[in-house]
This record gives C-alpha cells, structure tokens and sequence, in this order.
C-alpha cells in the first residue's frame, strides 16, 4: 500500500505532533466569524501558505465545517497545480498520507467513482512535490476522526469545472456518506518577488492586489461563476489555485448552492504587520469561504 510522505513538515507547518496539535488549537480558539454559516456547508475554499500565514483562515473553515457537522466520512480536497504540468485533474486514488498527526486512507471508493466520470485520471506521482494539499490534512485528522480523503490536483482548465460538477453529481447521489470538498487556493502574489507589479509598486499598489484583484476572484467563487473565474484568474493572476477553486464552485453548484460566504480576507503583509511589526513590497492574498 501506497503512502505518501510529508514534504513541507517543518516548513510549512510543525514537523511533530505535539506542536501541530498545540497550533491547530490556537487557530481554533482564535477569532470565529461573524456571518451567519449555511446550515450544511457541501464545499469551502482555503489558503495553502505555511501556517503562520494562512493557518488561521484553513482552521476558519474546518472548524465551520465541523460546527454544521459532527461527523464527515469523506474530504475531496482539489489541490492547486504548482509543480504539475499536466492538463487533466491528477487524482490520487489509493493507499494513505502520512503527516506528523499520523496516516489518514484515501476513499479508493469514491476515486473509482471520479476516475470512472471520465474528469480525471489516476497519477499519484504528481502529489509527490504539491503542498497545497498536504497543509489542509492536519486540521482534517484533528477535527474529523476517521475521515477519509481524496486528494486530486486540479490545473486551471475548463476541464476543472466538468470535474468539479461530475464530483457534485458523486456526491449527491451518495446517501450514505457525508462528503465535503475542499479547494486550496491562494489569491494575487504580488510584488517584484513574483513578477507581478501591473500597478508598480508601495501602498497603493497592494491595495489594488488585496481590494480590487483578489476581490475580482473572491466575488466570482462566491457567485458560484467557476467559468468566469478561471478566465479571470488568466487574465488578472489573482490566484495561484483557480483550477482547484473552480472544481469547488463547480460541485457546490451541482450540489444545489447558489451562494457562498466569505468567512475572511486577508494578505500576507496584513499577517506580517500584525504579528512581526513589520511589511514588505510584496504581497499574497488569502480568503476563507463555505458554500
């Protein structure tokens, strides 16, 4: 049986249980949000940078999940393409992953039912160095006992939004089984650091990345528009993840949502200035969502 190893433990978040578990707790005792939450929530939209950037934000979400319910069988977490350079969805469709909290099964039951939509195709080496998926797992294992998952890289194609309504026709049809798609996405990567300075640089200039650009992407998600925000996210480089936040969109939409809601928005020199003291000229972007 396959397993796939940790690669950004130690890095991205702690690398032993103990102090995984003692960071997790704090995101979750942090601030909860305000807006009213649906009464089930079937998808949300999470950041994938190390935890002390946007772990806060992922906890917002899982802890959302876990207070609408109890117990979920099963995550189907779309991972952003960062090091995949294929053009169909990557899924990974058997075995385990191994983080610091332990092993969590892959739902090889539910990975039969997307390869056999025809959406995706079976390609486990392509997990072998995508973080974005890994760093959502901790929070699962802490929250959801037992859960199964299924991880599937998404790159940002058309193909993105069948998978996602073909994962929502799987899961609807399902009445057995409680399962919840993921998306990992991050927003606009602003800054000489990533090439991308389309309103040169200083303050006013990350304004424009967090309030108009990454509000582009997060009012698309938010109208379940999975078409126009692939093609905004061509156009606009507002998000890292748009192929694993348009398969979201996608099944939350096949599931019946016709809305989402914004849990919090935030950037990396938001996060810097409030915990460091200090800023910088470049900028990420992060947003929490349920659907």
């Amino acid at each position: 049986m396959q397993t796939r190893r940790p690669i950004v433990a130690g890095q991205f978040y702690p690398g032993d249980r103990d102090s995984c578990v003692e960071e997790i707790r704090g995101y979750l005792a942090g601030e909860t949000p305000s807006e009213s939450l649906p009464g089930t929530i079937v998808a949300g939209i999470v950041p994938h940078a190390g935890w002390a950037f946007s772990g806060a934000l992922a906890a917002m979400v899982f802890s959302a999940v876990s207070r609408q319910h109890e117990h979920v069988d099963s995550f189907v977490i779309f991972g952003a393409a960062h090091s995949y350079y294929g053009r169909s969805p990557a899924v990974y469709d058997g075995g385990t992953w191994g983080t610091p909290l332990g092993e969590v099964a892959v739902d090889e039951e539910l990975a039969d039912a997307v390869l056999g939509s025809q959406a995706a195709k079976s390609e486990p080496d392509a997990h072998a160095h995508e973080h974005s998926i890994e760093v959502q797992i901790p929070f699962i294992q802490h929250l959801f006992a037992g859960a199964k998952i299924l991880p599937i890289i998404v790159p940002p194609a058309e193909q993105a939004v069948a998978l996602g309504a073909n994962v929502g026709d799987i899961i609807g049809r399902d009445k057995e089984k409680r399962i919840v798609c993921i998306g990992s996405t991050d927003l606009t990567h602003y800054g000489p650091r990533y090439g991308f300075t389309p309103m040169g640089l200083g303050r006013q200039a990350l304004e424009w990345a967090t309030e108009v650009n990454d509000r582009e992407f997060i009012e698309l998600a938010l109208k379940l528009a999975p078409e126009r925000l692939l093609s905004s996210a061509a156009s606009n480089g507002n998000a890292c993840g748009p192929g694993a936040a348009a398969a979201t969109v996608a099944a939350a939409r096949a599931l019946g949502r016709t809305k989402g809601v914004l849990l919090a928005h935030t950037n990396s020199n938001e996060v810097m200035l409030r915990d460091m003291g200090t800023t910088g000229q470049d900028s990420v972007g992060y947003a929490a969502m349920v659907f």
